[in-house]
């Protein structure tokens, strides 16, 4: 439970970040990461698949950064007592990985960074906010006591 709604949160979060950010045409640039600049010819042509595409990879994103958090929380118990601490550090470690590995080795058709200092505190301050705090919080809520399976 805390993969699903930490990670539909902090994907509806963000995106709504991006949208406001970027406009209605962000899922097109997520889309591009997979189909390369198709993506880009589609948004053009106002291909609802393509948008559709993007939205969806987005949330499976997300939701693949609450199942390692999840997962990781197995072995460090910290992370599911701290909530604001492990919250940081998923936001810091989603936009590493998103920003170092993922866009990098994508088919995205446009030159990622380097980046200005006021982009790299925004995104990480979005990143920590919008996407590491809604997977951890979900974590700490659903493993408190009068939730948790081990107290029924």
């Amino acid at each position: 439970m805390p993969i699903l709604v930490g990670g539909f949160l902090a994907g509806t979060l963000d995106a709504i970040s991006a949208f406001v950010t970027f406009g209605w045409k962000m899922p097109y640039g997520i889309a591009s990461g997979l189909i390369g600049s198709n993506a880009v010819t589609a948004a053009k042509t106002g291909s609802s698949a393509i948008w559709l595409l993007g939205v969806v990879l987005h949330f499976i994103i997300a939701m693949a950064a609450a199942a390692i958090y999840v997962g990781a929380s197995r072995r460090l118990t910290s992370l599911r007592d701290h909530f604001l601490v492990g919250g940081v550090l998923c936001g810091v470690g989603v936009f590493l990985v998103m920003n170092l590995f993922v866009l990098p080795w994508s088919a995205v058709p446009f030159p990622v960074g380097p980046f200005t200092v006021q982009a790299l505190r925004s995104g990480l301050g979005f990143h920590i906010l919008l996407v590491g705090l809604p997977i951890s919080a979900s974590l700490w809520f659903f493993n408190r006591r009068p939730y948790s399976r081990a107290s029924r």
